[in-house]
This record gives C-alpha cells, structure tokens and sequence, in this order.
C-alpha cells in the first residue's frame, strides 16, 4: 500500500527528506537532463512564479520510502498545466503507482482550474527514432495515456530540431481532463510559446519559438487519431477526495464553559458541537485529537504577566462562579496587587468572565490551532481548528470578547518560522487582537473584513486607517462594512483582501473564520448566505496556499451548520463536480 501527497514547500523534515529523493531519482532516472534543473527544484517552491510556473510536487510514499513522484508545471495566467516529470522508483514497474500519480496528476490539474494538461512524449513513428529498439517502449508510453484521451497534437511541427542533426525529438501531448472541450488555436499557441520560452529558454531561439508557434493552424487544434485503444475509455471524474486532500478536523472538548446564561451570553459551546456532528459526517475531512504542544508557544504572543494572572484567578474559582472586572486604570500604571481588582488591567470590556475552566478551555483551544499548523508544515493543504472558546479579540496582554489566548495570532507565529504568513479575519466584529499581536511586524500581514466599529463592537479598533508601525507599516489591512451588508458587496472586499495576499506572496494562510456573517446570526446584521460562504471557500481555494482555519464567532442559529458545510464544500469542490461530501 502507499498513499500519495502534495508537497507544498521544503519546510518540515519529512518533506525536505521527500525532495531530496526525487532529486536522487532524477539524476537516476533521466541522466540527459539539464542538472541546475534539478537542484533547483526546492527554490521553485520557496519562489513558485520565479519563471511565471508554479511547481507542483506529487510524491507516492510507503513505510518502505518514496516509491514514485510527478512533477507539473502550472501556469496560472494561461490556466494550464505542464507534466514535467512522472516516474515510479526502481523496481516499482507494473504495481500501479505510474497510474495511481497520474490520476492524481490529473486531479490536481482540475482543482487549478487548468484548461488541459500538456506533455511530452519521444516518437512512436519509425521514421522519428534513431533506434528502433526504443519503439515498442515509446509505444508503450502514449498507449497507456490514450486510456485517457491524451494525444499527440496532430499537424504542428512541435518536434522541429533545434540543432541540424537533432534525433527523437518529442510529441507534444494534450489531455483535456475528461472535459472534451476544444483546444483553441489561439489558445494552443500562447501556450505553446510559453512552454518553449518558459522551460526551454536556454535552448530555443527566438526565430525557433515564432516558426513552431506558427506551425499550429488548425482551429481548434486536431489530435491524432486513436492508435492503441479502439474508442476512448473515459475514466470517472474522482468521488472522494484523496487522504492528504482532505480538510484535517481538530476538535477539543471543554472542560467548563465560561458563559453564564444570567447574563444573557450568546458564547457558549454549542455551536462548536453542532458543527463538529456536521462536518464529521462529510467525506471532505479527516478528524484528529490535538496534540500537546509547550507553553513557549503562547508566551511567543502574549505578555508574562498576562499569562500568569490568568493562571492563578482561574485557580482559585470554584465551579460555577464566575469573575468580572469591574475597575478598568489607565494602562500606564502597574498592575494592582489585589487578583479581583487587577482583572481590569488586563480586560478590554466588561462582558467577559473568567471561570475555574478558562485557562484549560483557552489552552487546549491553542492546542487545535497549532495542531492545524503542523499538519500544514507536514504537507497537508488545508485544516481547521474547531475551538471555542474564540481567540481574535486576545491581545498581547489583554482579554475581550469572549477571547483569552488568541489561537489564530499563536498559530501565525509558529508558522513564521517557516516563511510569511497572512492572517485574514473574516469574523463580523474587527480582529483587534491579532492587530495588536502583529502591528510592529512586517512577516505577518493581517487582513480584516468587518462591520465598522462605528456601529459594532469591539468600536474602538478597525478603521481603516490603521495600517501599523516600524516594520508593520502597511501589513496590517482593514475593510470595514456597513452595518447592511449582501453578498455582492462582500465578495469585492474579499477579492481585494485576496490580492493584497497575493501581493505579499505568503508561504501560509491562517483564516480566523467567523460564521457570525451569516443572516441570521444574533450578534451581526448583515446577509450572507449558503450561497455566498461557498463562493467564499472557493475564492480562498484559489490562493493555492496551505491554509488554516480557526473558528472565531458564529452562535446558535439554524443556518450555521449549513454555512459552516457550503464553505467548505466550496473550499475543495469547485473543480471535482462528481465529489462526495457525505
């Protein structure tokens, strides 16, 4: 058995020992290639539009090692796809994996939104191969992809030499992905010239490119004939999503909720339960128990002194009681030595208690978070921390809003280690928290959609004027909304957050994921629906970033769970129409 991955970047241990063997097995493998090349494939991820082609790495694994890899090119401006590399180990012949990666490979083309996937492949015709001892494996190459559809382009003078003298020179393959759409001259020939000027810069010339790209006159573009398969055996779009695709569920229980229901609270933990039967049930995740990780983790974010005080007043309540404060000093004087009065100093509002479980809720919340984010770094693409309680409105030495320890900001900064991240907050009230977190720092853009604190709370942060200090100048972003807000009027905030992202080029994304957006919800006043959080899932699905999720507000409605399952629906179907979800 093997299972096989994507390999987003050269960050953790496992994938960094992941690349270094498919180096080897290059080298190995097909000697004749330009070695540069291939010792610059982990700088093609750390750079992913160096060359305007973003490099994709497929890896089949085992306990018995690397088995197999795929390499593909995507070019998102002409949205296709290059299959640059597919090979199995030694000794792995006929066991599936060249099949099982293709197929992924395919997949994978799909969910890029790539118009068909383009290859090569040496000469099947006598007359092309200098050797005919190499026919009946060349044969052998382009009988197994017919089985999907894919053939040479027919007409076109894609194998013309560069060189006089130039032998077995390759056919250019198109496969359509099972669309059965046309290839457009148009389209063909921009993308052709890409390939050749993109990848084969060092060796074709100018005039070389102009003549080959001209060769290509048939609209739309002919394919050659079928050869080895008697009609075309069409293979069923994927139905369920592989292992390492799936949305990785990070759940904790709570060990006693801080919201008093005298107060008329709408934070509880109901919604996080109601989610979790909702989402558990779909087809799209993989539920795992967060792990333990160190306090250096959370003290990385917030002050000593905060953590302490909320260590030992949570100590000393008992069951059922909870704590206010109630005297809130100019933030210039030091803390008071009194625990009760002291609350003040450390609280941002009045509405938020504390309680003998706090600590233990808020740290194991943190828990979930970081147990996303290494998921992240050991190659999963997306997770997602199912916390309460919530974490945004945490600073670094204060609590608000229902948040002690802001999960998403510790999150952020654990993976800052490893390169950029951006944070994007889409809950209904402004991230204050993580803005206070990050205001100095220039490694972390954070992004806020928001109603304006005009009208909401936390009303004193969130303007757009707040764009951060020293090195933070212009990494911090806020978009704050009217108090009325549909779908059409969110959605071009969202494409503005998203390519200001683009533009800080992250190797993360943390989403602090509020579904108190949605109408409905008692604590926001705008309209969204199931409609529109699917379009947001799949507006973020876009980014093509390993990207963590952290659930921040989102109270008792009856649409929440729907919302919740329509995102990430629109998180992982857009390309896969046949998915299942249930």
């Amino acid at each position: 058995m093997f299972r096989i991955r994507r390999i987003h970047d050269d960050v953790s241990p496992a994938n960094q020992r992941a690349l270094v063997r498919v180096q080897e097995m290059l080298r190995e493998q097909f000697p004749l290639v330009n070695p540069a090349l291939i010792d610059e494939l982990q700088g093609s991820l750390r750079d992913p539009l160096a060359h305007k082609l973003r490099t994709v790495v497929l890896v089949a694994e085992s306990a018995r090692g690397l088995r197999g890899f795929a390499t593909v090119m995507h070019a998102p401006d002409l949205e296709f796809c290059y299959l640059d590399f597919i090979s199995a180990g030694p000794g792995e012949m006929g066991r599936g994996i060249g099949g099982a990666l293709y197929e992924r490979v395919r997949d994978e083309c799909r969910v890029l939104g790539a118009k068909g996937l383009f290859f090569e492949c040496l000469p099947d015709e006598a007359n092309d191969v200098s050797d005919r001892a190499h026919l009946a494996q060349n044969a052998a190459r382009l009988r197994f992809y017919e089985r999907y559809g894919a053939r040479p382009i027919a007409n076109v003078h894609y194998n013309l030499p560069v060189n006089p003298g130039d032998t077995d020179l390759p056919y250019l393959v198109f496969d359509d992905l099972g669309v059965a759409r046309p290839l457009l001259r148009g389209e063909a020939r921009a993308i052709v010239r890409a390939i050749l000027e993109r990848k084969y810069a060092w060796l074709c010339p100018p005039e070389y490119v102009d003549e080959v790209v001209r060769s290509f006159r048939d609209n739309p573009v002919k394919l050659r004939p079928f050869r080895y398969q008697k009609r075309r055996t069409k293979k069923p779009a994927a139905t369920e999503l592989p292992e390492d695709e799936r949305i990785l569920l990070v759940v904790a229980a709570q060990r006693e909720a801080p919201y008093p229901k005298d107060r008329g609270h709408v934070e509880a933990p109901a919604p996080t339960e109601v989610l979790r039967r909702e989402l558990a049930r779909m087809q799209i995740f993989q539920t795992k128990r967060p792990k333990t990780f160190p306090d250096t983790h959370v003290q990385a974010v917030h002050d000593a002194r905060y953590l302490g005080f909320l260590r030992r007043v949570t100590s000393t309540l008992r069951a059922g009681e909870s704590f206010y404060p109630f005297v809130f000093p100019e933030r210039t004087t030091l803390p008071p030595a009194d625990l009760a009065v002291r609350a003040g100093y450390f609280a941002l509002d009045s509405l938020t208690p504390l309680t003998r479980g706090t600590w233990h809720d808020a740290r194991r919340a943190v828990d979930c978070a970081l147990t996303g984010a290494q998921a992240l770094l050991d190659g999963r693409t997306f997770a997602y921390a199912l916390t309460r309680p919530p974490g945004h409105h945490a600073g670094r030495r204060r609590y608000a809003g229902s948040c002690y320890l802001n999960n998403a900001a510790i999150a952020a900064q654990f993976l800052a280690r490893h390169g950029k991240v951006a944070l994007l907050d889409l809950d209904y009230h402004h991230g204050s928290g993580s803005q206070n977190v990050f205001w100095d720092r220039g490694d972390v853009l954070t992004l806020s959609i928001h109603a304006h604190p005009r009208a909401a709370y936390p009303y004193f942060s969130g303007f757009a004027n707040e764009k951060g200090e020293g090195a933070g100048v212009g990494a911090n972003l806020n978009f704050p909304l009217p108090e009325r807000v549909e779908g059409e009027l969110y959605a071009r905030y969202l494409q503005k957050a998203l390519l200001a992202i683009k533009r800080f080029a992250p190797r993360f994304v943390v989403v602090s994921l509020g579904f108190d957006t949605g109408k409905g919800d008692p604590t926001g006043s705008w309209d969204l629906d199931a409609d529109d959080f699917q379009a947001h899932g799949a507006a973020i699905a876009k980014l093509g970033l390993p990207t963590l999720f952290v659930q921040e507000g989102g109270y008792p409605t009856r649409s929440i769970a729907r919302h919740a399952r329509r995102f990430f629906i629109g998180l992982v179907q857009p390309e896969r129409p046949g998915l299942k979800v249930r």
